[in-house]
């Protein structure tokens, strides 16, 4: 049910099941936090309900991936700047060693690349397989971020 109000939205519901007991960050099967749902599905007021109650920002699920990483992927910026208030790290990276950044760059994600940058994001990390952000950018044919993650590379040169 938690996961479902999660999923919705459904604040109301929520917060009883959390009144009764239920842990802030209890996760699904595959690991998912409440938070990462929240962040994955845009849910921002649940998000903000889920941090003012104590949920983990860098809890990962079995994949390595946070709720960070979600939202990036999803380009959400008002998302990985509530997250990122809350103290989820912009370098940390998972298993992979693809930040938040990467996933941003691989999926074209020009304005949640600009933020994370903003509030910190090291463009010149790399992943497990050696790939910095702009490289993950132009293996996937991110083109527009490939070119903010250039021209931001010339600029700092």
């Amino acid at each position: 049910m938690a996961i479902q109000h999660t999923r919705q939205g459904a604040i109301a519901g929520l917060e009883k099941l959390l009144a009764r007991g239920l842990p802030v960050d209890v996760r699904t099967s595959s690991g998912d936090s409440l938070l990462m749902l929240a962040a994955y599905h845009g849910r921002h007021a649940t998000a903000c309900t889920l941090l003012a109650r104590g949920a983990d920002p860098e809890l990962r699920n079995n994949r390595g991936q946070s709720p960070l990483a979600g939202a990036a992927f999803k380009g959400d910026v008002a998302m990985v700047e509530l997250l990122v208030q809350a103290g989820a790290d912009v370098n940390r990276a998972g298993p992979d060693g693809r930040t938040a950044l990467m996933y941003a760059a691989m999926f074209d994600r020009v304005a949640v690349i600009d933020t994370l940058l903003r509030l910190g994001a090291r463009a010149d990390l790399r992943a497990a397989d050696g790939c910095t952000a702009l490289q993950c950018a132009k293996a996937t044919s991110a083109l527009r971020a490939a070119a903010r993650l250039s021209d931001r590379a010339s600029a700092t040169a």
